[in-house]
């Protein structure tokens, strides 16, 4: 049995690449091995061997070993985005190097900043020539068993014309470029270290089955309004020099700006929310984590001391009672203001000077009434609220910006601050945070009685349509409403309602891999349903199930089954942004209940797909 072993280039906490949050790098289909997250700013060289490939954005090394791997260390999720910032190389490519040189440096804290994710894949992109592969990092080691390739591939995509004669790349990049609807398709293109990149004008003029097919192509889906080929290391620059010659696209490089100019309104909208509420999401999972736990701690009986609960009540309180502070920062920082002083904006809407929303709610205060050219207006406190934060942050970062274009540098540092606050400050308390409250309590009061509709209509059709609207791309704007149902009744109804669609696309995924007998498919089919278990399902739907569209449809099915049993049994989680086996933790009071949902998701989508679809038939038509 051939084997490698790999101690890890960097230092951090090692996990399995399924748990990775790319398709690409989660499916395996750029190599096997694992990954690394939250990793210190230092790559060492894990062999003797040769630097195959280093891009001029620093972000990925590929290396040559001594003993015949390819190894490719990419370092962040789309940080070619960066532009190599906050990356330093150490060495250039073609250099000859030895096991622990420093070959990297890197600022993560920098990267995170951007927005970008540092999770680094160390992968084998020449898997199949070992059948195992162990990936080490101090005393823990995560080894892939890698299938045999079947004696039976898919066909080749044969093209019309003859290009036998030409280099492998040349002949890819023609191949491409003939299935993409030629070259008045194609807005703009770039590469990162394993895929061609591209913004595309028409879609219908894409042929994808056949891209997947060409010889040299490892996979292709759309994720973020680009149309990615995976092609691998190394490969993927000789076919984008191939595909960009003589075109006037090798300078199109801002890909990032083409995909956010090609979406829709609504696109725009979900990406802009996801963009605000992510940042912040991380926390409210943490307090939705403390909510359940001394949920089932007081269900199972346990006693508190009043310190003991006093102290509970502190780490799920806070980030509620100053949610305007973090949605204010985050969204000034989103839209290029100062993100100190959103933070101070968000602040203000939660004064202890003003009357307390809570307290306003049970009766307790009144709100202070103040006459602004003669109309009597309501100031209070905005505790738990969204939208005023949200338009707020908005309006702050805009003003900041337009203060710079004519204030002094000289005085800027002081007048700029001092303006922006003082003119926000006066419009969120006196006309934009009464408005956004009003329409804040008119929308998330139609949205609460629409989940709550009888016999669980509203969860039924949730379920249903959920995990179309993620194939759209728009299912970030949920997050607003996560955010205000966990801030207004401590709950979130929603997330119960999503797992069951989320463990359905895995379910029905599962069906397609049991019936499919090629085994090269299996094992790739495999290792992208495994992350749909840890809530995490594009790589099933733009892998699987969307291609074969069936299987989609039954995990809809599946979704929606799920869905309205939620939405009957009142299911709601202490908290968000986690589901199906991490989300458990949100539901330790309703524990079997939750079961229920993702095993009836599970169930109905599996059973559906593999009792009435064949893949061997599909791959046939």
């Amino acid at each position: 049995m051939k084997e490698i072993r790999l101690n890890s280039p960097l230092k951090g906490q090692l996990i399995e690449l399924k748990d990775v949050k790319d398709p690409a790098f989660a499916s395996g289909a750029m190599g096997k091995g694992a990954a690394v997250k939250d990793p210190e700013g230092k790559v060492y060289s894990p062999v003797d061997g040769t630097v195959t490939v280093l891009f001029g954005t620093k972000h990925a090394i590929g290396i040559h070993s001594e003993d015949g791997a390819d190894i490719l260390i990419h370092v962040g999720i789309d940080t070619v985005n960066l532009g190599g910032k906050y990356f330093d190389a150490k060495i250039e490519q073609g250099d000859a190097i030895k096991k622990g040189q420093l070959l990297l440096e890197f600022d993560p804290e920098g990267i995170k900043s951007a927005g970008y994710d540092t999770t680094t894949p160390v992968l084998v992109t020449n898997a199949f020539d070992y059948d195992k592969i162990t990936v080490a990092l101090g005393d823990k080691e995560i080894t892939t068993v890698t299938a045999e390739p079947a004696e039976e591939e898919a066909p080749a995509a044969e093209p019309e014309e003859d290009y036998s004669d030409l280099p492998k790349e040349e002949r890819v990049a023609k191949l491409i470029w003939k299935y993409v609807g030629g070259r008045d398709n194609v807005r703009s293109a770039e590469h990162c270290a394993t895929r061609l990149r591209l913004i595309i004008n028409d879609k219908s003029k894409l042929n994808e089955k056949a891209i997947e097919n060409i010889d040299g192509v490892k996979g292709q889906f759309f994720a973020a309004a680009q149309y990615q080929i995976i092609l691998g290391t190394g490969f993927v620059d000789k076919v984008f020099d191939a595909f960009v010659a003589g075109t006037g696209l090798a300078g199109a490089s801002n890909n990032k700006a083409e995909a956010y100019a090609q979406m829709s309104m609504a696109q725009k909208i979900s990406r802009t929310l996801g963009d605000v509420f992510v940042p912040i999401i991380p926390v409210l999972v943490a307090t939705g984590l403390f909510m359940g736990l001394r949920g089932a701690s007081l269900s199972l009986g346990v006693q508190f001391s009043d310190n003991v609960l006093r102290m509970s009540q502190i780490l799920t309180d806070t980030a509620f009672a100053f949610l305007p502070a973090l949605v204010c920062w985050s969204t000034t920082k989103r839209f290029g203001g100062t993100p100190v002083i959103g933070i101070v904006l968000g602040l203000m809407l939660v004064a202890p000077q003003l009357p307390n929303a809570y307290a306003i709610a049970a009766g307790e205060a009144q709100p202070i009434m103040m006459d602004i050219f003669g109309l009597s207006v309501p100031v209070v406190g905005y505790q738990g609220s969204v939208l005023p934060a949200l338009v707020l942050g908005i309006f702050a970062a805009k003003l900041q910006k337009w203060l710079k274009t004519f204030i002094p540098d000289v005085i800027d540092l002081i007048v700029t601050p001092f303006l922006t606050l003082f003119i926000s400050m006066i419009l969120g308390l006196l006309i934009v945070g009464p408005i956004m409250h009003w329409i804040e309590l008119a929308v998330f009061g139609a949205i609460q009685t629409f989940l709550a509709l009888p016999y669980g209509i509203g969860g039924f059709i949730v379920g249903g349509v959920h995990q179309v609207i993620v194939v759209f791309g728009v299912h970030h704007v949920f997050n607003a409403l996560e955010v205000q149902l966990l801030a207004t009744t401590g709950v979130d109804p929603f997330n119960a309602i999503i797992t069951g669609a989320i463990i359905a696309q895995g379910g029905a995924a599962a069906a397609v891999a049991a019936r499919t007998k090629n085994k090269k498919k299996r094992a790739l089919y495999v290792s992208s349903i495994v992350p749909a278990f840890l809530g995490i399902t594009e790589p099933v739907i733009f892998g699987i199930n969307l291609r074969l569209m069936k299987p989609f449809l039954y995990a809809l099915a599946g979704g929606a089954c799920a869905g309205g049993i939620a939405g009957f049994l009142h299911l709601a989680g202490t908290g968000m942004g986690i589901t199906v086996l991490p989300g458990t933790l949100l539901y330790l009071d309703h524990l079997p209940q939750y079961i229920l949902v993702n095993v009836v998701g599970f169930a109905v989508a599996f059973a559906l797909t593999f009792t009435l679809f064949n893949p061997e038939k599909e791959d046939e038509a």
